[in-house]
């Protein structure tokens, strides 16, 4: 993959798109969780969501730059 990306003329970074990706990811499992009620086994929710988003980018991050 690039390292940038043109978007309408302007260069934007390899990673912009997998990005945008991972929080529309990570804002369905946020939802199907809330769905679930899997927010109640958690102890921090935030804390929860912010380790779910970061292994979702990190995952894809390192599945499309391979």
């Amino acid at each position: 993959m690039p390292r940038e990306l043109s978007l309408f003329g302007a260069l934007v970074p390899g990673l912009l798109p997998v990005f945008v990706f991972s929080l529309l990811l990570l804002w369905w499992l946020d939802w199907i969780g809330g769905r679930f009620g899997v927010y109640r086994h958690v102890w921090h929710p935030a804390l929860f969501r912010l380790a779910l988003f970061t292994c979702i980018f990190g995952g894809l991050g390192l599945l499309v730059m391979r």
